[in-house]
């Protein structure tokens, strides 16, 4: 035998009485599932101390959509739901942010909603069009309630050059009110009111003929359609229970908005930028809370109109 085989062995050996020897370098197999009489399961963490990682989340009894009932009983239903909770549960850096926007963001919302009669629910809805943020998609939708430039124009927002009040939002969260009664016309309930947001009244209007099923929950669907108004419950269930999620926030943890001075303007401004400072501000602020201008001026408060801009 070489002396490579004998070195060879003699590791091995070496290797085989450590092992023996050490308990941390034996593998462990722990049972990291565990279940209760409370139905409550966790993955346990044997280093922490059995510690909970990923908590299993018990459902609300009697969810529901603007006071419309989900059919959990149904274990299609049942799944996309739960699917659902747990990829906001736990995208946590997401659902983190999407909190404290909404501390300055909801008091905007809420109260146009309110007065358009339409349930507040709706305003999970803007959660997951866009996160409360001033987005554009890739079919280029913009803003909170990501309004296509035609569906835009024709829910009478101003979308030009200069001004794009897709950005604006109070007039968009008043076109999307418009819509959203619009449709509610059409369906007559407000489920499919919210999945219609999603793929167009002739779109929902065309699955429901054509399946001769006029419930949501009854339709075959694309799968964004068809997750669409399972991502508002989620969002709506973690925050209306966001303890009971891992979320725990005080009021402080929130972003608010400023107090604001309003300006109206109603003649030409070449350079926005002398205008703000003029005005005791500065271009960032002027863009940050006016995100609906959008150039670096405002010619068209000649044509007769005017805009009220808001600085700090």
């Amino acid at each position: 035998m070489s002396k490579y085989h004998l070195t060879f062995i003699y590791i091995l050996i070496i290797i085989l009485f450590s092992w023996m020897a050490f308990p941390s370098f034996k593998s462990k197999q722990p049972d990291v599932f565990s279940a209760d009489d409370s139905k409550e399961a966790t993955f346990l963490n044997p280093a922490e101390g059995g510690q909970p990682l990923i908590k299993m989340f018990e459902l609300p009894e009697n969810p529901n959509f603007a006071g419309e009932p989900v059919p959990l009983k149904n274990p299609d239903i049942l799944e996309r739901f739960e699917r659902e909770i747990y990829v906001n549960a736990y995208w946590h850096s997401n659902t983190i942010m999407l909190m404290k926007r909404a501390g300055k963001f909801l008091p905007i919302i809420e109260p146009i909603l309110a007065k358009n009669g339409i349930p507040d629910d709706f305003k999970y809805l803007a959660m997951i069009e866009s996160g409360l943020m001033n987005v554009v998609s890739p079919a280029g939708a913009r803003g909170f309630w990501q309004f296509m430039e035609s569906t835009g124009k024709e829910y009478k927002l101003e979308i030009n050059r200069e001004v794009d009040e897709r950005y604006h939002l109070e007039k968009s969260t008043q076109a999307a009110c418009d819509y959203l009664k619009t449709a509610y016309a059409r369906f007559g309930n407000w489920t499919n009111v919210a999945a219609s947001y999603n793929m167009g009244i002739a779109g929902l209007t065309r699955r429901i003929n054509n399946q001769q099923m006029p419930n949501y929950y009854d339709l075959y669907l694309n799968e964004e359609t068809s997750r669409y108004l399972f991502r508002i419950l989620a969002i709506k269930e973690i925050f209306e229970n966001p303890k009971k999620h891992g979320f725990a926030f005080q009021n402080d943890d929130l972003y608010r908005m400023p107090t604001f001075r309003e300006l109206m303007v109603a003649e030409r401004i070449d350079d926005l930028a002398s205008w703000a400072i003029k005005h005791n501000s500065n271009y960032k602020e002027l863009k940050i809370y006016n995100p609906w201008l959008r150039s670096d001026k405002l010619t068209l408060a000649s044509k007769g109109r005017s805009y009220k801009i808001l600085l700090p």
